[in-house]
């Protein structure tokens, strides 16, 4: 075991896994930082697996669920895979290796991990049920997971209390992956929200199943009859969407998105935070967010947390719109529906509280982009995702350099404070690591990296290059809103 980073007050788990990778979890009991660095160098790597930080339900996969405040190695995970997606839920985690076999541990009292039983599991561990069965992508709910094949089918596990495990007759939970009957069609996306899902077809056709944002549109929309996907316990066509093909879905906690093959952006649920770019408190049928919200930019991605959104846009741009009361869209706000918030940086440039549309940030630009000079081992497209949003907490990717910004109270942003992080800065925990991967669940982060043979074990890690530019945030943003006035 090498302990290669500064101490850090705040326990936060950082694991460190495969073969010429590693995988780091910045976890804490509701929250989770996870960072990632690529700094292009000469340095030999080397294969450590560690964790440290909460681990009340074992969620960092290291055998118990003590915390951990020093590096602890995470012996064997993944010694020969090679990692595709990472992610994970309320309380879980999940691995899709290259291969597609499923790993996953932590929380299991409604059986989301699968394996058959509803204990806690404490380590990352094979979903046996699904050996031969190769998976393509997993999508974590609250306390739920969808998992999606390499051939096209999805199968659900977990809490069944709301239908979103797209089983309508079936029990209140199920603890082995069940298949979701759905459209006959292959699928190509799906995602997971608080207590609903969402799938794509290869046609463009989405499905939503899952009861949790039924309640808040009954509320909202008084005397109308909400479409039937709203209600439904097993896949239901979305409607709205028939003159549009979809590319992917995306969920928050009570509202949906899907991205089309032109660049356009569709949303509904609930807008109770603005997070759907609109006036209107809840959207029953799905609505274009339009081009000039994004510069007149076609939008390449899009990403979701509870109750705010991200997207970029062909050129680069990030644009971030939603709720914004813990730093989530990297703005300062003055206040947030008639509340003073607490104290924040005064370099940052203010957005107004309310303000439904998206801003974009100049920090952000180049996100997504490939790096050049990426290790070749275990480097796959999937790889490439290098923005992720947790339930009110973000990564991002931005030129080798892991930046991480919005909740923290319980030290998710990995700076090893408590404070609420309100521009994206750079984590410098991982700083000497290379970084392949980034994923967050509801309330963790994870990262894919390789660490260098011989790093400085005892100073700490420091930063080299400038913090974004807050004036031309500013500036950004003060051209967009003239350009909407």
């Amino acid at each position: 075991m090498r302990e290669f980073t500064k101490t850090i007050k705040r326990p936060f788990g950082v694991k460190y896994n495969p073969y010429t990778r590693s995988i780091q979890i910045l976890k804490d009991t509701k929250s989770i930082t996870s960072a990632m660095n690529e700094l292009q160098h000469d340095l030999d790597v080397v294969s450590d697996a560690l964790a440290k930080g909460a681990n009340s339900y074992g969620q960092l996969g290291l055998g118990h669920k003590e915390d951990v405040l020093l590096p602890q190695q995470l012996n064997d995970f993944c010694k020969s895979r090679c990692i595709r997606r990472i992610t994970g839920g309320g309380g879980h985690s999940a691995i899709v290796t290259d291969g597609g076999d499923l790993f996953v541990c932590g929380l299991n009292k409604d059986g989301q991990l699968g394996l058959g039983h509803t204990e806690d599991v404490p380590y990352f561990t094979p979903c046996q049920s699904l050996f031969g069965c190769p998976i393509q992508q997993v999508a974590c709910g609250w306390d739920f997971t969808i998992i999606l094949t390499e051939n096209g089918q999805i199968l659900s596990c977990g809490s069944n209390s709301f239908g979103q495990l797209g089983v309508p007759h079936g029990p209140r939970r199920c603890v082995v992956p069940q298949a979701i009957e759905l459209h006959k069609e292959k699928i190509v996306c799906i995602a997971a929200g608080l207590r609903h899902a969402l799938a794509a077809t290869v046609s463009g056709i989405v499905f939503q199943w899952g009861t949790g944002l039924a309640s808040c549109g009954r509320r909202l929309c008084p005397g109308q009859t909400l479409p039937l996907f709203f209600t439904a316990k097993e896949p239901s066509r979305v409607t709205g969407l028939e003159n549009s093909k979809a590319m992917c879905v995306i969920a928050g906690s009570d509202h949906s998105a899907s991205l089309t093959d032109a660049g356009e952006v569709y949303v509904w649920g609930s807008n109770k935070h603005r997070q759907l770019a609109t006036q209107a408190a809840f959207l029953p049928v799905p609505q274009k967010i339009e081009a000039n919200c994004f510069q007149n930019e076609k939008v390449t991605a899009v990403w979701s947390g509870w109750t705010h959104l991200v997207a970029q846009t062909e050129t680069g741009k990030v644009f971030t719109w939603g709720r914004a009361d813990y730093g989530q869209l990297g703005r300062k706000l003055e206040t947030y529906e008639g509340w003073k918030l607490e104290k924040q940086d005064s370099f940052l440039p203010c957005s107004r509280p309310l303000n439904s549309m998206p801003s974009s940030l100049h920090c952000l630009t180049g996100a997504t982009e490939l790096l050049p000079q990426l290790p070749t081992r275990g480097v796959t497209p999937d790889n490439y995702f290098k923005v992720s949003c947790g339930s009110e907490h973000n990564l991002a990717v931005i030129g080798g350099v892991c930046y991480s910004w919005g909740w923290n109270e319980h030290g998710m942003c990995g700076d090893g404070t408590e404070a609420n992080v309100w521009a994206p800065k750079p984590v410098q925990a991982l700083l000497l690591s290379s970084g392949l991967l980034v994923g967050c669940g509801a309330g963790h982060s994870l990262a894919l990296c390789q660490l260098p043979a011989h790093p400085t074990l005892s100073q700490e890690p420091k930063v080299t290059y400038l913090s974004p530019d807050a004036t031309k945030d500013t500036e950004s943003q003060e051209a967009m809103d003239k350009e909407r006035n």
